[in-house]
This record gives structure tokens, C-alpha cells and sequence, in this order.
């Protein structure tokens, strides 16, 4: 008699902690797609803002050149901090 309810009590608290492992990894998600929204938006506008006032002092082509050699040099510096991390 003592067995079924204790089985139906864990099932319970067992349910209760899915629920809760479920809300967790929305809310996590849910945060992330909003941070990444987020860079994105800060990564346009931070271009945008550096392509006009490189293209009033440079020709357009090589305010391009300029925007695309600065993310050059970021994204080879994440790859390598990359690289860094998953090796040490």
C-alpha cells in the first residue's frame, strides 16, 4: 500500500523538476536569440556609423577596404582564442 504512493509521490516531484528544467532551457534560449539579436543590430550600426565617417575621409572603396580588414583582424583573433580554449 506504502509502495504505490511513493511511487506517485516521486512521479510527481519528478514531473515538477521536468517542468522546471523545461522552463530554464526557454528562458536560456529565448535569451540567447534575444543576445544575438542584439549583436547583430550593434554590428550594423557600429558599421554603419564607421563606413560614413571613413567614406567622408576616403574614397568608398577603401572605406570598405578599411570595415572589411577590421573584421578580418576580429574574427582571426576570436578563431585563434578559439583554437587556444579548445586546446587548453
Amino acid at each position: 500500500m506504502i509502495g504505490p504512493l511513493l511511487r506517485m509521490a516521486t512521479t510527481t516531484v519528478g514531473a515538477r523538476s521536468m517542468r522546471a528544467a523545461a522552463a530554464e532551457v526557454a528562458t536560456r534560449a529565448s535569451l540567447g536569440v534575444a543576445a544575438g539579436l542584439g549583436g547583430i543590430a550593434a554590428l550594423f550600426c557600429f558599421s554603419t556609423a564607421g563606413l560614413t565617417l571613413l567614406e567622408r575621409r576616403l574614397d568608398p572603396a577603401e572605406a570598405w577596404a578599411v570595415l572589411g580588414a577590421v573584421y578580418g583582424v576580429a574574427g582571426g583573433a576570436l578563431y585563434f582564442a578559439t583554437i587556444r580554449r579548445r586546446r587548453g
